[in-house]
């Protein structure tokens, strides 16, 4: 499933940004919340337009742990697996997620870009752990099943939508 790289959202953050490098930063971060991920393509393009080097667009873009440069899914699953998430048990539930979606540590995300799941150090959520986030909800004290149930919500949902 090929995404088509509209660049009037890069236009619309430079506008709306500027076009220095100082803005650099905050351009990524709009291209990233449009494409869910930063597209290759952009990168050209960038350069171009706010007079920087491409090497430099890249620099910041695979320095800063928030950018990715692998595209995710519609849904973007995270389970923490920091300390709480962990001594309650988030592995079985990041497992769990992988088996129903057909994934694995390797790959991420699933071939209709619907699903990407992925662990973080840190939700924020320990007292209610373990946690999982999907998109920017954050759902306490999940159970393997209740993490398997959540997915097959959404799936239901998009079904019907």
């Amino acid at each position: 499933m090929e995404q088509t790289i509209n660049f009037e959202v890069l236009d619309q953050a430079i506008k709306d940004y500027g076009n220095e490098e100082k803005a650099l930063i905050a351009i990524l971060q709009r291209a990233q919340e449009h494409y869910r991920y930063l597209p290759r393509e952009i990168f050209p393009y960038l350069a171009e337009k706010l007079d920087i080097p491409e090497a430099r667009i890249y620099g910041v873009a695979t320095f800063y742990e928030n950018f990715s440069l692998e595209r995710k899914g519609k849904y973007v699953v995270k389970v923490c697996d920091g300390t709480a998430c962990h001594v309650r048990k988030s592995i079985p539930i990041l497992e769990a997620l992988r088996k129903e979606l057909g994934l694995s540590e390797a790959k991420k995300t699933t071939d209709d870009y619907m699903f990407t799941v992925e662990t973080v150090s840190c939700l924020g959520a320990c007292s209610s752990a373990p946690a999982v986030m999907v998109n920017d909800e954050i759902y306490p004290t999940m159970t393997p099943d209740t993490a398997v149930a959540l997915i097959n919500e959404i799936k239901e949902k998009e079904a019907n939508a």
